[in-house]
């Protein structure tokens, strides 16, 4: 037998054998249902590939979301890009009902219950121009001198409160000005003494550099001193000189 095996498909042939040859007493009862209907001749289902287009088409853009544009998202970048300070402040989005924004009255900045923020900013100008007829740039103009106006009376608020409270013996502890010259303060003490040590050890390697050991080529004083009188003292007795 090689790598298939045919005796499945050659079953009916078999059973035929084997009754000629009186091996068995009679035909199988599947034997005419066989011949009606044989088996497969292919050992193995065709697979069907669906032929490959020569140029790719793109994706169909029909199922894809349409994107989703509101008409305050200009006047958000307007904003946010003149003041993007704005975006470091800490932001309160805490509501009651999670729908507080229907109970706004935007023909006013300032809500109740409601942060002065530039959202406020952004939707007061909406108002302004959808109510007022004026153009974005006049109502952008009148909610920002709007802004400018409650934010500075709200620094106002906060500055004489902090005024009553030393008033009364409050302790507010150190402001943000006064932690960052400590902290520089701090680094330039530290780069002061690492200067110092550098200096000291650049000066101490070079004063090492130039008063090294002497050679042994090198001759002191009271050694050259000593030779001479020793080169002397023959010729003070009379001796002949060299």
């Amino acid at each position: 037998m090689g790598r298939y095996d045919f005796r499945p498909m050659r079953v009916r042939q078999t059973a035929k054998a084997l009754f000629d040859s009186k091996r068995i007493p009679g035909l199988p009862q599947w034997y005419d249902i066989v011949g009606d209907i044989p088996p497969g001749e292919t050992l193995a289902r065709p697979v069907l590939r669906a032929p490959t287009p020569k140029r790719a088409k793109k994706p169909s853009r029909m199922f894809q979301p349409l994107p989703i544009r509101y008409p305050e998202d200009k006047l958000r970048s307007e904003f946010f890009g003149d003041h993007p300070w704005e975006l470091a402040k800490p932001r309160l989005i805490v509501e009651d009902s999670g729908n507080d924004a229907k109970g706004y009255d935007w023909s006013k900045i300032v809500q109740p219950g409601k942060q002065l923020d530039g959202e406020s900013v952004v939707q007061r100008q909406l108002w302004l121009m959808n109510n007022r007829s004026l153009s974005q740039a006049a109502a952008y103009d009148v909610a920002r001198r709007e802004f400018y106006k409650h934010r500075h009376l709200e620094d106002i608020r906060r500055r004489v409160a902090k005024e009553e409270a030393l008033h009364v013996g409050a302790y507010f502890g150190k402001g943000p000005l006064e932690v960052g010259m400590e902290l520089e303060d701090r680094t330039w003490e530290n780069w002061k003494s690492w200067a110092s040590k550098q200096i000291e050890d650049e000066e101490a390697q070079r004063a090492q550099m130039f008063s090294g050991p002497q050679t042994e080529t090198e001759i002191s004083e009271t050694d050259f001193d000593a030779a001479i009188e020793e080169e002397s003292v023959p010729l003070a007795k009379g001796a002949p000189p060299l």
